[in-house]
C-alpha cells in the first residue's frame, strides 16, 4: 500500500521546526541565538504534545507517551543536551506523522475501494432526465441508470433489463440480471442496459451509507487484545518513569556523575514509549475489517473479528441459511374441493403475509385478488395465519396450529414444508412447499472442523422429518426442528453456556436469536435493516464459504497484531536493558520508539493484501 503524503498543519511544523534546527547551528559560536533557535524549534514542534499532555492530566491520566517525551526532552535541556531534546522531539512528531498518514491512507484506500456511493442522480420527471445532487432525491421519485453508472440508491426497476455487477458490495465477480420488479442497491455498477428505478431509500439510509458510515465508525465494542493494551499501558508507563527516577537517584547516591545516569534515564524513557502497541493493535484491526469488507464481509468493529477466532460452536437457520430460501408450491392436494379452489383459498389467506413460504404461494398463484375480501387478519407467529375469506373462517398453518384448534389432520410425508388449510374449521387439504439446499453447504461441516469449529448445529421451525433429511444432506449431526423464535433462544442459550457461540440466519425473522448469541452474523443481508443493526458481521453475498473466509482472515490479522506486540515488546524490552546498563544511546531509543513503531503499522498494512486460501 502506498502512503500518499499531504501537506497539513502537522508536517509544515515539523518543516519549520527541523529548518530551525538547522539554522541553529551555523549560529552554534553566538550561545544566545543558538539556544533561542533550538527553544523555538522545540516549541513548534511540541506544542500539541503539551497541549495533548495536559488534557490528559485534566482527565486523570498523567501517565501515557506525550508525558515520557516530555520528561525525556525537559531533562535533556536541562543537562544541557539540546541538540538531542529538539531532535528526540522532531523524530517523534515525524514518526507519529508517518504512522497517522499510513492510518488515514489505509481507511481511504478502503472506502475508495469499497467506492459505493455516487454523488448525483440521473432525476426522471415529466419525461425529463436532470442531473441532481443525491441528497435532494426523496423516496418515490424515479430516476435512470446509464450502462457504466453506479446505482445511486436502493430502489425497484421499473423499466429496462440489465446486468449489474454487485461485487463492490458482495464480492461476487458474477454480474447478476436485474429487470422490472427487481431491487437493486446503491453500489452496483451498470453494465450493459438503460434501466430507470424507483427510489425505496434516500442517501443517509441508502444501503452504500449505511455500510460506508459502518467503515468509518468502527469503535463500537473494544476486544480483549485492546482492553490489554489499555490496562498494559496504565500500569507500564508509571513504572517506567519510577524505573527511570531510580536510574538517576541509585547510582548519584553511590557516587555516580549525575549527568551521566540522567542521560541513561532519558534514553531509557525514550525507548520505553508505548507508541508501536497503541497505535498498530488498532490500525491491524481496522484494516482486517476492510479486508473482510473488501470480500463482502461486513464486520462490525474489532469486537466482531476478534470473536471469529474463538469460535467453538456455530449454529446454523435453516431456511434462507442452509438452504436457498426460495420456496416452491411443489404439490396441491385437495380434500373435498378442487385443487384449484384449495390454491386460490391460501393465496388469498396468505396475501398480507410477508413470510417467504406466502411469498412463494403468491408467487406461484397466476389470479388476481380482490383484497376486499380479506377480513380479520392475524399472523400467528410460528404457526400459520387465520382470516376471514369470502366470509368464511380460513385457517392455514402447521401441524402446531391445528393441534391448537383442535382440527384433525392426515399424517404427510413429504421433501419440503407441508402447509395444511381448514375452512370454517373443517380440514380441506394441504400443499407442499419446497425448497433447496445450498450447494456450498455440501462440505460446510467438514471445513468447519478443519478449522477448529467442532460443533455445528442447526435450528428450524420446520417438522421434524423435513430438517432431519436436510441435516442428513450436508452432514449436521445436532439439528433441532418444529422450534418458534422464543424456543430458539432458548436452546441457544442453553448452548452458549458451554462454548463460545455464533448464530447464523438471514438477520430478519431470527434478529432475536442472532442478539443473543456471542457472535450474530446475517447471511446475504444486503439492504436489510434488521440484519444490520441486528448483527456483529453481516456476509453480504449469499455463500456460506464467506464463513470459512472470514474466520481465515480473522486469524490472519490476529497473527500480524500477535507479531507485531511480541515484537515490539521484545525490542523495547531488550533496549530498556541496554539503556539501564548505559549502551544505549539516544538515537537508539529514537530508532526504537519511533522505528519500531513504523514497522508494526507497516507489518498491519499487510493484512490488506495478504492472499486467503478458501
Amino acid at each position: 500500500m502506498k502512503m500518499k503524503f499531504k501537506l497539513n498543519e502537522d508536517i509544515i511544523k515539523i518543516i519549520i521546526s527541523a529548518f530551525l534546527f538547522v539554522i541553529a547551528f551555523f549560529f552554534k559560536e553566538y550561545k544566545m541565538v543558538y539556544f533561542i533557535l533550538l527553544i523555538f524549534s522545540y516549541l513548534i514542534v511540541s506544542f500539541e504534545i503539551f497541549k495533548e499532555a495536559f488534557k490528559n492530566l485534566l482527565k486523570g491520566n498523567l501517565f501515557d507517551e506525550n508525558f515520557l517525551m516530555i520528561i525525556a526532552t525537559i531533562s535533556a535541556f536541562i543537562i544541557g543536551e539540546y541538540p538531542e531534546a529538539v531532535l528526540v522531539m522532531l523524530l517523534f512528531e515525524f514518526g507519529e506523522y508517518l504512522s497517522d498518514l499510513a492510518t488515514t491512507n489505509s481507511k481511504e484506500s478502503i472506502i475508495k475501494l469499497m467506492d459505493l456511493r455516487s454523488d448525483y442522480v440521473n432525476l426522471k420527471k415529466d419525461n425529463v432526465i436532470k442531473k441532481v445532487d443525491i441528497k435532494a432525491v426523496k423516496v418515490g421519485d424515479v430516476f435512470v441508470v446509464r450502462p457504466g453508472e453506479k446505482v445511486p440508491l436502493d430502489g425497484e426497476v421499473i423499466d429496462g433489463r440489465t446486468y449489474v455487477d454487485t461485487s463492490s458490495l458482495t464480492g461476487e465477480s458474477v454480474p447478476k440480471e436485474v429487470g422490472i420488479g427487481d431491487c437493486v442497491l446503491s453500489g452496483f455498477l451498470n453494465d450493459s442496459g438503460l434501466i430507470t428505478v424507483k427510489a425505496t431509500s434516500e442517501f443517509s439510509s441508502s444501503t452504500a451509507s449505511k455500510i460506508i458510515n459502518m467503515l468509518e465508525n468502527l469503535d463500537d465494542k473494544k476486544t480483549k487484545t485492546e482492553k490489554f493494551i489499555t490496562k498494559f499501558s496504565k500500569i507500564y508507563t508509571p513504572v517506567v518513569v519510577v524505573l527511570a527516577f531510580l536510574l538517576v537517584l541509585i547510582p548519584t547516591l553511590m557516587g555516580g556523575n549525575f549527568n551521566d545516569y540522567l542521560y541513561n534515564a532519558l534514553v531509557f524513557l525514550v525507548t520505553a514509549c508505548p507508541c508501536a502497541l497503541v497505535i498498530s493493535v488498532p490500525l491491524g484491526f481496522f484494516c482486517g475489517v476492510g479486508r473482510a469488507s473488501k470480500d463482502g464481509i461486513l464486520v462490525k468493529g474489532s469486537y466482531g473479528l476478534e470473536s471469529l477466532d474463538k469460535l467453538e460452536t456455530i449454529v446454523f437457520d435453516k431456511t434462507g441459511t442452509i438452504t436457498e430460501g426460495k420456496f416452491e408450491v411443489q404439490k396441491i392436494v385437495g380434500d373435498g374441493v378442487s385443487n384449484l379452489e384449495l390454491f386460490k383459498l391460501v393465496a388469498y389467506g396468505e396475501y398480507y403475509s410477508t413470510h417467504p413460504i406466502a411469498k412463494s404461494i403468491l408467487k406461484a398463484y397466476k389470479g388476481k385478488i380482490d383484497e376486499g375480501e380479506i377480513k380479520n387478519y392475524k399472523e400467528v407467529s410460528g404457526y400459520g395465519v387465520k382470516a376471514t375469506v369470502f366470509l368464511k373462517k380460513l385457517i392455514i398453518g402447521n401441524e402446531k396450529l391445528f393441534r391448537e384448534e383442535d382440527i384433525n389432520i392426515p399424517e404427510v410425508k413429504a421433501f419440503g414444508t407441508v402447509v395444511y388449510v381448514a375452512l370454517d374449521d373443517k380440514y380441506i387439504g394441504y400443499l407442499v412447499i419446497g425448497d433447496k439446499v445450498k450447494k456450498s453447504a455440501n462440505n460446510l461441516v467438514s471445513d468447519l472442523k478443519k478449522l477448529g469449529v467442532n460443533r455445528v448445529v442447526m435450528f428450524s421451525g420446520d417438522n421434524y422429518d423435513m430438517v432431519c433429511e436436510v441435516a442428513h444432506m450436508v452432514n449436521i449431526d445436532e439439528y433441532y426442528a418444529q422450534l418458534l423464535p422464543i424456543d430458539k433462544v432458548s436452546k441457544l442459550k442453553d448452548i452458549k453456556k458451554d462454548s463460545f457461540t455464533a448464530f447464523v440466519g438471514d438477520g430478519i425473522n431470527d434478529a432475536p436469536v442472532i442478539k443473543e448469541a456471542n457472535l450474530g452474523i446475517s447471511m446475504g443481508g444486503i439492504g436489510s435493516d434488521a440484519a444490520i443493526e441486528a448483527s456483529d458481521i453481516v456476509l453480504m453475498h449469499d455463500n456460506l464459504e464467506k464463513i470459512l473466509e472470514a474466520i481465515k482472515i480473522a486469524r490472519m490479522t490476529k497473527g500480524i497484531i500477535t507479531f507485531n506486540i511480541v515484537f515490539a515488546l521484545f525490542f523495547k524490552f531488550l533496549m530498556l536493558i541496554l539503556a539501564t546498563f548505559g549502551v544505549a544511546s539516544i538515537w537508539m531509543a529514537v530508532f526504537a520508539d519511533v522505528g519500531v513503531t513504523l514497522i508494526a503499522v507497516l507489518n498491519s498494512l499487510r493484512i490488506m493484501k495478504k492472499k486467503v486460501q478458501i
